[in-house]
């Protein structure tokens, strides 16, 4: 299972995830999604919507943003989120 990394960055409402292995979250290109229904047909992007308070998905081969509601907590959508990943990981290795 890979080891993913949390970074904060200038928005309180987003942190980027990237992962420690050799390995990509897409082979290429970027991917941005505002809404679940946006996201819906990719496999990622679909399984991080699935998670509660999530506002926005931002991919790119090294690493993944993640802006939540305001009123959602990080403390509550972090470990989610990072299960979320390593489930998708788990399932498309």
């Amino acid at each position: 299972m890979p080891d993913f990394t949390t970074h904060a960055t200038p928005n309180p409402n987003s942190l980027k995830f990237t992962v420690d292995d050799d390995i990509s979250f897409i082979a290429d290109g970027m991917e941005s999604f505002n809404t679940a229904q946006e996201a819906a047909d990719h496999p990622l992007g679909h399984r991080l919507f699935a998670v509660q308070g999530v506002e926005n998905v931002f991919i790119m081969p090294d690493f993944v943003t993640v802006t939540k509601h305001p009123a959602s907590d990080w403390n509550v959508l972090e470990p989610q989120l990072q299960q979320a990943l390593s489930t998708y990981f788990e399932e498309h290795a």
